[in-house]
């Protein structure tokens, strides 16, 4: 059966990878994400990875510890490159062929990030896991996804979350609060209901490409994104 969508860009915040009391990797959530996209990789789609770190260090974190705004950016863009070259090895050990290419250049571990190169390992069927967001200060892995999904040619950024959708109020904190099966990036904006940053918002709907928000933790939920069900909040024009 084909599939909706032949190249896609994988939104995973840097949270979704940890225990909830814990900082670091859990391994047993790792191993779960990536044989979720062993399963569409193997349904012939070509895949993009853009990891949050979250789980380890966040730039905007720092600044509360009296770090330099600038200084705390980078150590979370190391932090990206952490979890993508854990999600490499996982990958790789169950089967799937992966590159790692990072923004910031650590060439003892991964590649520099090429947009050819990156578009290169998609054609010969490559996981690629793009680490080190922009490679600059001050722009959030969100964005970051924006910009690979528009330099890869992805047709669709599938953020994976914990919650199954876009609410119109935190649905912890408002019981009512209503999801919605599809909205448009202006009314995200003007919502300001805060699916991606304003940047990569705004990056998705000048480049005509679609964001569906959806629970990555219910297992099969990829796939059946992948293959076109209804799942999740379609943010679109």
């Amino acid at each position: 059966m084909a599939t909706k969508y032949k190249r896609v860009l994988l939104k995973l915040s840097g949270e979704i990878l940890r225990s909830s009391d814990k900082i670091g990797i859990k391994p047993e959530s790792i191993l779960r994400f990536a044989r979720e996209i062993a399963e569409i990789r193997k349904l012939g789609v070509d895949i993009a990875i853009v990891i949050g770190g979250g789980n380890i260090f966040r730039g905007l974190a720092g600044t509360e510890l009296g770090f330099d705004r600038v200084a705390g950016d980078y150590m979370g863009m190391l932090a990206t490159v952490i979890n993508s070259l854990a999600m490499q090895v996982v990958l790789e050990g169950i089967g799937v062929h992966t590159r790692v290419l990072s923004a910031i250049t650590v060439q003892q571990v991964c590649e520099p990030y090429i947009r050819r190169r990156a578009v290169r390992h998609l054609e010969k069927e490559r996981v690629v896991v793009l680490a080190g967001g922009t490679g600059n200060p001050y722009f959030t892995t969100d964005t970051a996804a924006a910009l690979r999904a528009v330099e890869v040619g992805a047709e669709v950024i599938l953020k994976g979350t914990k919650v199954d959708g876009v609410y119109s109020a935190d649905p912890v904190k408002v019981p009512d609060a209503v999801r919605f099966e599809s909205i448009t990036f202006e009314n995200v904006l003007t919502k300001n209901l805060r699916v991606m940053d304003a940047t990569a918002i705004a990056m998705a709907r000048e480049n005509n490409i679609p964001i569906i928000v959806f629970d990555i933790t219910v297992p099969g939920n990829l796939a059946r994104v992948v293959n076109g069900e209804s799942i999740g909040t379609e943010v679109k024009r």
